[in-house]
């Protein structure tokens, strides 16, 4: 296993204090600023990993001028040693430097060797998540996938990583036919069930949470997205489709653990967030899932999880 740490996430922002404000004052995670080439670069601690939120253009984010979740950096031991793992899985570096947060050394490896995930290899991080916080971890990573087999074969086959599951979310349509007779009565026929939607998930352990990789399941199919409106699978797939059209494959959103979905999007409500989902509604593994709207986060996608066992409870 090339890493056993997710260190932290990069958030590219378009709006810094709005996206801070939001961590630090709605979800209550603890702030630590971190020097950079750049001036201090804010870093919330979240369960054994953090956010670090970065300004667009920053060279750490190689540049980046749209906002989202820009890369991930694992967090190891020995910085060489990793780069000579990666590179021989395919992984090569393409940028190594002394100048990556609080003056650690970091390893930038090509996205081409990754499946279009953008991965830095850093020295570790050492910071305490908040007992306070109405979220208790990253519960995943979204990414936008072309193609999951292929993200299994480098994640998990090359780079050593844990594979958790796998899923197909579908979304059909049932048409029913009535006959109505004054002699013989109603009888209702079902026609065979329509694809509507579809996508296929893969999901891969990294330290305390995963990576979603997330492909359209049927490439002839575009689906929709309905902004504002409370999700569905053809919007989840419209969603990815569209990113992959626009971007290619890469980091899509970030997700984080709660154990009071409701509760939480209510609250973030009732502070002035702008939430797509007030309730929670099904999503994969079981789980209930919530939307935040991007001009609340400065841009970034995200949503709150509440998984099958906080239910069970």
């Amino acid at each position: 296993m090339l890493a056993d740490q997710l260190a932290y996430v990069a958030l590219a922002s378009n709006d810094p204090a709005a996206t801070c404000h939001a961590l630090e004052k709605n979800f209550r995670l603890p702030r630590t600023e971190f020097s950079s080439s750049e001036g201090p670069v804010p870093v919330f601690a979240l369960g054994r990993s953090a956010l670090a939120v970065f300004p667009l253009g920053h060279a750490m984010l190689g540049g980046a001028a749209k906002p989202g979740v820009n890369h991930i950096a694992l967090g190891v031991d020995d910085v060489a040693a990793a780069q000579g793992k990666a590179a021989e899985a395919g992984a090569r570096a393409t940028e190594s430097a002394s100048g990556g947060l609080g003056g650690r050394k970091t390893v930038k490896l090509d996205p081409a060797g990754t499946v279009g995930v953008r991965v830095h290899l850093t020295e570790r991080f050492e910071l305490s998540p908040s007992a306070n916080s109405p979220v208790e971890r990253i519960d995943h990573l979204g990414v936008a996938s072309a193609d999951v087999s292929e993200d299994e074969t480098v994640f998990v086959n090359k780079l050593g990583f844990a594979l958790e599951s796998r899923q197909t979310d579908m979304e059909v349509s049932v048409a029913v036919e009535s006959f109505t007779s004054d002699k013989y009565g109603v009888v209702y026929h079902s026609r065979p069930p329509e694809l509507v939607a579809g996508l296929r998930d893969l999901f891969v352990t990294i330290g305390d949470c995963e990576l979603e990789f997330l492909a359209n399941f049927d490439p002839r199919q575009a689906g929709i997205v309905d902004h504002g409106q409370s999700g569905t699978t053809r919007q989840d797939q419209g969603a990815i489709a569209r990113y992959v059209a626009s971007r290619g494959r890469g980091l899509h959103h970030v997700a984080m653990k709660t154990p009071d979905i409701d509760a939480l999007l209510a609250s973030l409500a009732a502070a002035g967030m702008t939430v797509i989902d007030h309730k929670g509604r099904p999503g994969g593994r079981r789980s209930m899932i919530g939307f935040i709207h991007p001009k609340s986060t400065g841009g970034v996608l995200m949503h709150v999880v509440q998984r099958q066992d906080e239910f069970d409870t």
